[in-house]
């Protein structure tokens, strides 16, 4: 006498097999993926904007006050951190050239220090640095400066 069986369903080993194979494909994707990199690669180009935001400011109060920066704040050639424990340049941007404020680093800007720096050369270029841009994430990356 045989006994049939109608439908057998599928042996631990089927299922683990497959757990497994689910697994290393979603390690593969994670890896490719790379969130960390992502979300730094991210943090690095809204550094990119806010230092391009700030010297384009800069820029426009120079051109209308005919070559001038007209600030309370001096730009030496020393590096100042820009806020208001540095060189504070809100009164002199906000709200005319930058609408909402100056513009604070992703990864915990404050107003007190935004997380950029502001200097000028001998020969009167303005540079704004992200020196946050060098991301650990990211390897080889670097401090971001933007001269004009």
């Amino acid at each position: 006498m045989k006994q049939t069986h109608g439908s057998r369903g599928f042996t631990l080993i089927e299922i683990l097999v497959v757990i497994g194979l689910i697994a290393i494909l979603a390690a593969i994707v994670l890896i490719a993926i790379n969130p960390g990199r992502q979300f730094a690669q991210a943090r690095n180009m809204q550094r990119e904007a806010n230092v391009n935001t700030i010297l384009n400011a800069i820029g426009q109060n120079i051109a209308e006050n005919k070559g001038v920066f007209n600030c309370t704040v001096s730009l030496g050639a020393s590096t100042s951190t820009i806020g208001t424990d540095g060189a504070n340049l809100g009164p002199c941007l906000v709200p005319t050239y930058i609408a909402s404020g100056i513009p604070l680093d992703p990864s915990g800007g404050t107003t007190v220090n935004t997380g950029y720096t502001i200097s000028t050369s001998t020969s009167g270029r303005i540079m704004v640095c992200a020196p946050n841009h060098a991301e650990t994430a990211i390897s080889g990356s670097v401090g971001y400066c933007l001269i004009r």
